[in-house]
């Protein structure tokens, strides 16, 4: 019957009794999967993780900047790495810059769940939040 229509015989299920056919045309079916694949990969939405730096000596208002920044980012459903970069003896003031960080999170004005702690990095401390 395939031939006669000039289509392809296929297996769909090889395990049932009696086996299960079907009759149609393997390339417009490989096709057509090939697109359903494709639009469901449109659909999907990537996060990224944006980033926001901070110092130990930056002023309040610079903070509040950051904070409105970080608050957009979170809100296009992004996650926000906040990095707070020490230079030369800051380094040796650990616990303030974890107090500074832990303000400067509390400043952004959307509730925020932290992804990842703070960690101590090379260059001084980093942590990911989300929404």
């Amino acid at each position: 019957m395939s031939r006669d229509k000039g289509l392809d015989l296929i297996e769909i299920a090889p395990q049932a009794q009696p086996p299960v056919c079907r009759i149609m045309d393997y390339g417009k079916y490989k096709y057509e999967q090939s697109r359903k694949e494709r639009g469901q990969k449109a659909k999907q939405k990537q996060v990224e993780i944006k980033g926001v730096r901070i110092g130990l000596g930056t002023g309040k208002h610079d903070l509040e900047i950051r904070a409105r920044q970080a608050e957009k980012f979170l809100s296009k459903g992004d996650k926000v790495r906040v990095e707070m970069i020490l230079r030369g003896r800051e380094k040796a003031l650990l616990n303030v810059a974890f107090d500074k960080l832990n303000e400067f999170i509390k400043m952004i004005p959307v509730e925020v769940k932290i992804e990842q702690e703070i960690k101590k990095q090379p260059r001084g401390l980093a942590t990911v939040i989300s929404r």
